[in-house]
C-alpha cells in the first residue's frame, strides 16, 4: 500500500481513516473555508505529517499560530481530553505529542533568519508586479535590466536599481535611439514607487547573502524534513510584497530544480496562505505565470497547497490543478456566497450517501469534505472527514523559546550578515567621481591654454599673427555601445555646467555613502 499522511477520520461512524497518498502529493492541493472553521489546523497536521515522512516543508505563519511546530503539545493544555477523545473516535491509535525540526524565517530579520534575495533575481516582472507599475513604466524597468546586463552592473539591492535609473533618465536621448522613448516621469514615478517599497521595509527582502534553496530543504538527523516557517505577520501589512515574495520562491524552485517526472513523495511542499493575495488584480501576464509554474513544477517533485477561504478565489485553470482537496465549512449567507458554495461542490466527485453542497455547509470546527488523489491519480469519492489532533503545540510558542530554536538552526549566522559587495551603485559612482575629475583637468588645461594664447596674441599682436586652437576631434567607428556611452557621458560633463551637475545630481545622490 502507498505511504499516506494521516488526515483524519471518515465514513458513517469516521471509523474509516482518510489519508494524503505521498505517491500524489505533488499533484497540489487546496484548503479552503470560512475563518473559524479549522484551516490553520489542517495545515498545522499536514506539515507533520510530511516531516514525519521526511519531506521538507515552507509554509506561512500568517497569525502567528504556527510557530507551535516547533514545540511539543502537553497534557496540561485545557484541549487535551478533546485531543484524545478524537483520537480514539477515529482510530489514531498511536497518537502521541511531540516537537518538529523547525527553521523560523523572516523577511525583516526580527523573527528568525533573514530571508532575501537579489533584485536581478527578482526579474523586472515581478517588480513591475509589487510596485504595480504601468506599462509604459515596465518597458523602461526592462530597459534598466537590459542595459545592467550588457554593461556588467550586478543589480543586488534597492540602491543600485535607483542609481541605474538615474543614469537612464540622463542618458534618456541616446537610449532612445536603440529602445525607444524613456520618459522622464516614467523614471521618476518608479523612483517613487521604489521609495515607498523601501519605506514598508521592501528594502531589506534585496541583498545577499541571497537565500539557498537548499537550506530550505533539508531533513534532520532522524530523517524528519525540516518545517521551515516564514513569519508573515508583520508582512501582511504589505500583501503585495508578500505575494510577490512567495511566487519568486516559486519560481526560484522551477527555474533551479531539475526533473525528478513522479517520484514516491515530494522533495518539498510548498504552502501559500491566503492565496488570495497572489490574484487579487493580478495582470494575466502574471496569472498565466502562476498557471505555468503550477502546471510543471510537479515534475520537480514539488508540492504546491493553496489555503483560502473559497475556491473561487484561485483562478479556474489553477484550480483544475489541484488534485488534494480539503474543504471545511462554507457559510452561504448570500445570492453570491450560494451560487459559490454550489461551484464549490460540484468540483467534488460524487458520494451517494450525502449531498456534497450541504455536507459543506454543515460540517463543524475541525471537520471537512475532503478528497484525495487515488490510483492512477483518480480523485477519491468525497468524505465527511474529521481532522485529526495535532501532535505538536496548539498555538504560538514564546519570544525566549523562539530565539533558542533559531539559534540552534542549521543555517544560524549565516544570514544574519548583510553583505555588500561591489555592484551597480559602486561602479556608477566610480564612474560619475571619474568622469568629474576629468572634466576638472580638461577645464583646467584649457584654461591654461587660453592664457597662455592671450599672452602669445599680445606680445604679436604688432605682427597681425593669431593662434587658434583647432576643435577637431578624432572619431572612432569601432566603439563599443559601453564606450559610446561613455564618451557620451565625458562630453556632458566637460564643462563647467557639466561639472556642476556631477557634484550636485550625482554628488547628492552618492552623498554619505
Amino acid at each position: 500500500m502507498d505511504k499516506t499522511v494521516f488526515l483524519g477520520g471518515g465514513g458513517e461512524d469516521y471509523a474509516t481513516q482518510q489519508g494524503l497518498t505521498l505517491k500524489y502529493a505533488n499533484r497540489h492541493g487546496l484548503i479552503a473555508g470560512a475563518t473559524g472553521t479549522g484551516k490553520t489546523v489542517t495545515l498545522q497536521i499536514l506539515a507533520e505529517g510530511f516531516s514525519n515522512a521526511g519531506v521538507p516543508v515552507f509554509l506561512s505563519d500568517v497569525k502567528g499560530d504556527l510557530s507551535g511546530l516547533a514545540d511539543s503539545g502537553s497534557e496540561s493544555f485545557k484541549l487535551h481530553q478533546a485531543f484524545t477523545d478524537r483520537a480514539a473516535k477515529i482510530g489514531f491509535d498511536d497518537y502521541a505529542y511531540s516537537r518538529f525540526p523547525v527553521t523560523f524565517w523572516d523577511l525583516f530579520g526580527e523573527q528568525g533568519h533573514p530571508v532575501r534575495t537579489t533584485v536581478a533575481e527578482m526579474g523586472p516582472l515581478l517588480l513591475s508586479r509589487l510596485m504595480e507599475l504601468t506599462e509604459a513604466q515596465e518597458g523602461i524597468l526592462n530597459i534598466a535590466f537590459r542595459l545592467a546586463d550588457e554593461q556588467g552592473l550586478p543589480l543586488l539591492d534597492l540602491k543600485d536599481l535607483q542609481s541605474l535609473l538615474v543614469w537612464v533618465g540622463e542618458n534618456r536621448q541616446e537610449l532612445a535611439l536603440r529602445y525607444g522613448t524613456v520618459s522622464v516621469a516614467s523614471i521618476g514615478a518608479i523612483q517613487r514607487r521604489l521609495l515607498i517599497l523601501e519605506n514598508q521595509g521592501g528594502a531589506k527582502l534585496f541583498g545577499e547573502p541571497a537565500l539557498a534553496l537548499s537550506d530550505i530543504m533539508q531533513t534532520d538527523s532522524d530523517g524528519r524534513g525540516r518545517i521551515n516557517i516564514l513569519a508573515s505577520d508583520k508582512l501582511m501589512g504589505s500583501p503585495r510584497l508578500y505575494a510577490t515574495f512567495l511566487l519568486w520562491l516559486l519560481s526560484e524552485l522551477f527555474e533551479e530544480l531539475p526533473e525528478v517526472g513522479d517520484p514516491d513523495k515530494p522533495k518539498l511542499v510548498f504552502f501559500f496562505d491566503e492565496a488570495h493575495l497572489l490574484f487579487d488584480g493580478a495582470p494575466k501576464a502574471l496569472i498565466d505565470k502562476v498557471e505555468q509554474v503550477a502546471r510543471l513544477i510537479r515534475s520537480k517533485g514539488v508540492g504546491i497547497y493553496f489555503i483560502t477561504q473559497n475556491p473561487s478565489d484561485v483562478p479556474e485553470d489553477i484550480l483544475g490543478q489541484l488534485g488534494n482537496r480539503i474543504q471545511h465549512a462554507l457559510r452561504a449567507f448570500t445570492a453570491r456566497d450560494r451560487k459559490q458554495l454550489k461551484l464549490a461542490a460540484e468540483t467534488y466527485r460524487d458520494n451517494p450517501r450525502f449531498s456534497t453542497e450541504e455536507a459543506i455547509q454543515q460540517v463543524g470546527v475541525g471537520e471537512a469534505v475532503t478528497s484525495m488523489l487515488m490510483k492512477k491519480g483518480v480523485p477519491g469519492v468525497v468524505e465527511r472527514t474529521l481532522i485529526r489532533p495535532p501532535s505538536s503545540k496548539l498555538g504560538p510558542i514564546d519570544a525566549v523559546f523562539r530565539k533558542q530554536v533559531i539559534a540552534a538552526s542549521p543555517v544560524a549566522g549565516k544570514y544574519e550578515q548583510l553583505q555588500d559587495r561591489r555592484s551597480a551603485y559602486e561602479i556608477l559612482k566610480q564612474r560619475a567621481d571619474q568622469a568629474a575629475t576629468d572634466a576638472a583637468v580638461m577645464e583646467e588645461r584649457d584654461e591654461d591654454l587660453s592664457t597662455a594664447e592671450r599672452e602669445y596674441n599680445a606680445g604679436r599682436r604688432y605682427s597681425g599673427t593669431r593662434v587658434t586652437r583647432s576643435t577637431s576631434r578624432r572619431n572612432r567607428n569601432t566603439d563599443s555601445f559601453g564606450e559610446a556611452m561613455g564618451k557620451m557621458v565625458m562630453k556632458e560633463l566637460t564643462g563647467t555646467t557639466g561639472r556642476k551637475l556631477v557634484r550636485g545630481i550625482l554628488g547628492g545622490l552618492f552623498k554619505g555613502r
